[in-house]
């Protein structure tokens, strides 16, 4: 037996998630493009860390996939965004009862308004930066004549962005909000952490995610000839260079900016790790490396358009197969093929505190593939966005299943009732509960909760919309870049059986079953 089965569970935990990190971009995964952008201190950590190369998302997007992680329970199958519901706790609040002392740090302003409510009240303590993307945190630029200049960036016409004002009170590196998170983050540990007896720290960093704006250096690092103004604001959409909408040097500015954000959260994050070992945490501290999803910057489609964002596409590798990194004391480098998904991350922070959830998750943790004792800890996962494709993924194949005919029947459940606010069109709102909603219940739970169901010609959240109707099955081991679809073949019908095995035992909401036409 291993001296990792016999060692005792780390007595703290570290978690930091970046948003919309590409695995593919990042050295340490040896893909064909991980040499593009500079990330020496996520390289640094993964040399020292288990590289799991299995991991897939599982609800999108952002604060479903911080319900995973947080509350351990799919919900891209039961709503479309929102808040921890009363039926159920995220981790922090048992973690409060066992007396762990939990902390947030985070610039994610998704977690601060309506939709995101309810994810940071159960920590101990919180640090929210302010400034960045969508965050509403200022009314008037900054008057001072010692504000830092604005790099010009272009805008979509009739479109106004928080952000314009945040942007000009930004006066030097420290102040963007990235590098504001981590280094809070890195004060918190060296003033409190050691005043704990055990804590779990959670930094939900939102770079990369966009805007792609950066001071010099990193702002001409990856594309010092452009001209004119940056474009910090990717498109969500597939095929705009191919249609000839966009041209292709506008979109090596878009991909090139993606990469100076990556390049300036990593150094920061350098710092945190810095702080990590001049500490010692690293000795008795388990620290997550992990990300909600990836981002597509000119990925190609089967049928080889180019897509940019996170438009209505099926779960393709890069914004579907995501990286994970952990580091376990006791534990060498080494990687980790198991399939594995975020609400397993979920699972081992409960297994690390000896924590038990009182309502219904579906991870299983990760300790076993860490000590040794399994090489496997499941044999699918089911990933998606409400009302678009359901995915089933067994590590060897992924099957992407839309609705046939029309995208109904679908229902929202939830008693919090809000979903994502687009502060561009504040006057976009889904219907609210009508009279054809009625009371059920969640699985693992006896607590009513509203069932709204929508029909076709119904107002639904912007990314159901659309027909999107056509299957997708992908031999991930034989075609990693989702080249041929299989649909059609005989193996469709082995992975409708395991989508449609999958979903029973979750017990997912019937609508699926028939929109999918799975019944």
């Amino acid at each position: 037996m291993s001296e990792a089965e016999t060692s005792p569970k780390p007595r703290n935990a570290i978690v930091v998630l970046l948003d919309s990190l590409n695995r593919h971009l990042l050295g340490s995964y040896g893909c064909a493009t991980a040499n593009e952008f500079d990330t020496p201190n996520l390289d640094r950590f993964a040399a020292r860390s288990v590289r799991f190369d299995g991991h897939f998302v599982g609800s999108l997007p952002c604060m479903p996939a911080r319900h995973d992680i947080l509350c351990g329970a799919l919900d891209f199958l039961w709503k479309p965004w929102g808040s921890v519901e009363i039926w159920e706790d995220a981790i922090t609040f048992h973690a409060r009862q066992k007396g762990i002392t939990t902390m947030l740090v985070s610039d994610h302003p998704h977690l601060f308004e309506s939709g995101g409510e309810n994810y940071h009240t159960e920590f101990h303590a919180w640090e929210y930066v302010r400034g960045h993307e969508g965050d509403p945190w200022k009314t008037v630029p900054d008057p001072s004549a010692v504000g830092a200049p604005g790099i010009p960036q272009a805008r979509p016409a009739g479109i106004e962005r928080p952000y314009d004002l945040s942007r000009s009170w930004f006066r030097s590196e420290a102040d963007f909000p990235g590098p504001k998170t981590m280094a809070t983050a890195a004060d918190w540990l060296r003033t409190n952490a050691g005043q704990h007896d055990r804590f779990l720290l959670f930094i939900d960093e939102f770079d990369p995610h966009e805007p792609f704006d950066t001071p010099e250096p990193y702002a001409s690092m990856y594309d010092d000839s452009w001209e004119g103004p940056r474009l910090i604001w990717p498109p969500y959409a597939v095929g705009p260079i191919a249609r000839g909408e966009m041209p292709e040097r506008d979109g090596r500015q878009v991909r090139a900016n993606y990469g100076s954000k990556l390049t300036l959260i990593d150094a920061w994050f350098g710092r945190l790790l810095d702080t990590i070992d001049d500490l010692g945490l690293a000795e008795d501290t388990a620290i997550i490396v992990c990300t909600d999803h990836g981002h597509y910057l000119g990925d190609q489609t089967p049928d080889g358009q180019d897509i940019w964002g996170k438009p209505g596409v099926p779960h393709y590798e890069p914004l579907g197969h995501t990286p994970l990194f952990v580091s376990w004391p006791g534990r060498g480098a080494g990687q980790v093929d198991a399939l594995t998904t975020n609400v397993d991350i979920n699972a081992t922070l409960l297994d690390l505190f000896d924590l038990e959830p009182e309502h219904r998750t579906h991870g299983k943790s990760l300790i076993p593939l860490l000590d040794g004792s399994q090489d496997s800890i499941r044999e699918w996962a089911l990933a998606g966005v409400w009302g678009r494709w359901v995915h089933v993924i067994d590590g060897k194949t992924k099957y992407a299943r839309a609705h046939e005919g029309d995208n109904a029947p679908l229902s929202m459940w939830s008693n919090r009732w809000s979903t994502m606010p687009i502060h561009a069109f504040p006057g976009y709102r889904i219907p609210r509960p009508d009279q054809r909603a009625w009371l059920d219940t969640m699985p693992g739970s006896d607590v009513p909760v509203i069932r709204q169901p929508f029909a076709q010609g119904d107002l639904l959240p912007y990314w159901a919309m659309g027909a999107r109707s056509e299957h997708f099955l992908f031999d991930l081991e034989a075609d990693p870049g989702e080249r041929r679809n299989l649909v059609g073949s005989a193996a469709e019908k082995d992975a409708v059986d395991l989508l449609r095995s999958a979903l029973e035992e979750v017990e997912a909401p019937d609508e699926h079953f028939q929109r999918m036409g799975i019944d």
